[in-house]
């Protein structure tokens, strides 16, 4: 056989081989009602090895629209930048109290942006110092392995590495916590259910327009 077509050769079953080692998992996560929870992020840490992520290169964004935070839970790995762009015809003045990462984005308007690097691993709780209904959140994991659930409450998180993990969860109303050590063996398949605990959801809500000046 030529050279060429044994090297050739070599390279497809080398990508066959990862292909194969590479897992899946999906994970469920319900209420103590059994009910779907959706906007929970899901993240898997590697255990035997360091991780390694690396940044978007293309800046996240999360939009103040309708005079609410879009989307409310938004997941990133550090170093990456987010982009607050204002798409309201009002003002609004962004900041957060985290330990995270502390700011104070100065007042402004309808059609601008403002942007900001987020270095460290955590979670960053958004509010507008304008309207105080207005809440958000952004969790940064030090992991590749992450998602959100979706109003099915599933995520499924894709090409794993065999190894043991940490299976975390979080959720804005979360308490305590929700995590547990997983194996995941070479082309494995698995399914994980995670039943949280939710506190009470405590978000100032909006009245109609009109009504109430704005809250109720």
């Amino acid at each position: 056989m030529p050279r060429f077509l044994l090297s050739l050769s070599f390279a497809l079953l080398l990508t066959a081989a990862r292909l194969t080692a590479a897992a899946v998992v999906q994970v469920h996560v319900t209420d103590a009602k059994q009910s779907s929870v959706a906007d929970a992020v899901v993240s898997l840490i590697p255990l035997d090895a360091a991780p390694v992520f690396t940044p978007s290169t293309t800046p996240v964004v999360v939009a103040q629209q309708g005079q609410e935070f879009e989307p409310y839970v938004t997941v990133i790995v550090p170093g990456t930048r987010v982009n607050f762009p204002n798409q309201d015809n009002i003002r609004h003045q962004v900041y957060s109290l985290s330990k995270t990462k502390p700011f104070e984005i100065p007042l402004y308007g309808p059609g601008t942006e403002q942007s900001l690097l987020f270095e460290r691993p955590g979670i960053v709780a958004l509010g507008c110092n304008i309207h105080d209904w207005m809440a958000a959140y952004i969790v940064i994991v030090a992991t590749p392995y992450y998602l959100k659930t979706a109003t099915d409450g599933m995520a499924r998180l894709v090409d794993l590495p065999p190894g043991r993990y940490r299976l975390e969860v979080w959720h804005p109303r979360l308490s305590g916590e929700a995590n547990r050590e997983v194996t995941i063996a070479a082309g494995d398949t698995a399914q994980q259910s995670i039943t949280v605990i939710l506190k009470p959801d405590r978000r100032i809500r909006r009245a109609p327009d009109g009504a109430g000046g704005g809250y109720k």
